[in-house]
């Protein structure tokens, strides 16, 4: 017998009537806490400040200056490894006054007579406003060469030699320099005279004369850098250069130096549609409501080890192997290229895929330069040597580097 029945049969026997059982319930009370309410008016909160951002950087990318850049190569007023700013003070310490500008039209007005112009290639500036540059100056002083500047001022030709020369030419003011590692060297034209010269007749310095005005050229971008300065007799060769006269004009060519287009840059306001911005308004609300819907039902990541690891930096060496045994200037360039829009685009808080057209305007209203010489630069001919691939690799890392101090200018500005 159970329990239950001898309680029910004790109180039967004492005459205690037994209070009815109430029946089972059907169903058990929830134990759930109820959902917390207030979910939509945070995200609308957070939706707010997103905009706020949003509005915020527009605005700073069209109003933030961007300084002038002191990093690039052969700069007068640079201490970095790449700059000239030691030769410049060793010129100085000479009794020779140097006068920096990167404007062409202020490089033109103070050159007075018998000054000398000291310049590297200006790739900003069109033909005739190179011309009428060098021709202004009695003595010119080119630091770096390409095959248009060879090819304007008729000096020569470029080779591939390199190697340790000395002076063995009759100009006096190189007759101490001694020996000078010589990273490019040049096949003179007729006319011209060749110093530093090699046993193929090759020579590091040319110098010519083009009507009253006197021109010599050397590839100095390693010579006459900070880093290198102290060897061999690179300062005794920086001087024979640049302390001839009393005054000297220091040319420092710039994007934002350019007569290639005429006009000022338009803003990012005139260059942007209508309808850009309630568009990204509304991908921005999608975005944010398709992470509030589903944000919480994502797994957890699972991780696979692959059978073989292959470096990238492997994978980019084979290629440029590749290419440079097959000589393909043309890919190379496509490829130089490539990479270079990729990386703009990248500090440029553009699309991985966005076009040629697309990064130059935006390095166009970021550096406040015109538009002509960035489109030739990006996406123009392609080279037919290995001297104007280098020419263009050159231009092309100026670029990177005057975009990465625009940024990182503002990023550092309180």
């Amino acid at each position: 017998m159970s329990t239950t029945a001898q309680g029910d049969s004790a109180m039967a026997s004492e005459g205690v009537t037994a209070p009815p059982t109430a029946a089972p319930s059907t169903a058990a009370p929830s134990t759930a806490s109820p959902r917390p309410r207030g979910r939509g008016g945070r995200v609308l909160g957070w939706i707010l400040v997103i905009a706020l951002v949003v509005v915020l950087a527009l605005l700073s990318l069209r109003l933030m200056p961007t300084e002038l850049d002191l990093g690039g190569a052969l700069n007068p007023e640079s201490p970095g490894p790449n700059g000239a700013g030691a030769i410049a003070e060793l010129t100085r310490q000479q009794g020779v006054q140097i006068d920096v500008t990167r404007s062409h039209t202020s490089a033109t007005a103070q050159l007075d007579p018998g000054a000398t112009l000291v310049l590297t290639d200006p790739p900003a500036l069109s033909d005739s406003a190179v011309m009428d540059l060098v021709h202004s100056a009695d003595r010119v002083v080119l630091l770096s060469s390409s095959s248009r500047m060879l090819r304007l001022l008729d000096l020569g030709e470029s080779t591939f030699a390199a190697g340790s020369v000395q002076a063995e030419c009759d100009l006096p003011e190189f007759s101490r320099v001694g020996t000078v590692d010589a990273e490019r060297m040049f096949v003179p034209g007729a006319g011209v005279t060749a110093c530093f010269i090699d046993d193929e007749g090759h020579a590091a310095v040319l110098r010519g004369v083009d009507g009253d005005t006197t021109i010599t050229l050397l590839d100095a971008t390693k010579l006459l850098s900070n880093q290198h300065l102290a060897e061999n007799g690179n300062a005794a060769l920086g001087l024979a250069l640049l302390a001839q006269t009393d005054d000297v004009v220091w040319y420092v060519p710039s994007f934002a130096d350019s007569d290639l287009e005429d006009g000022e840059p338009a803003s990012l306001g005139e260059l942007t549609p209508n309808w850009v911005t309630p568009v990204i308004l509304l991908l921005l609300l999608a975005g944010l409501a398709a992470i509030w819907w589903r944000g919480r039902r994502f797994g957890p990541l699972v991780t696979e080890s692959l059978p073989v690891t292959v470096r990238a930096s492997e994978t980019m060496h084979g290629r440029a192997r590749l290419t440079a045994k097959a000589a393909d200037a043309a890919h190379a360039a496509a490829a130089i290229r490539t990479g270079t829009r990729t990386r703009l685009a990248s500090r440029l808080a553009l699309s991985p895929r966005a076009s040629s057209q697309e990064v130059a305007d935006a390095v166009s209203d970021r550096l406040r330069v015109p538009r002509g010489s960035l489109y030739e630069l990006l996406d123009g001919a392609t080279p037919q040597s290995d001297h104007d691939l280098i020419d263009l690799a050159r231009s092309l890392a100026e670029l990177e580097t005057a975009v990465d101090a625009a940024v990182h200018t503002e990023r550092n500005r309180p």
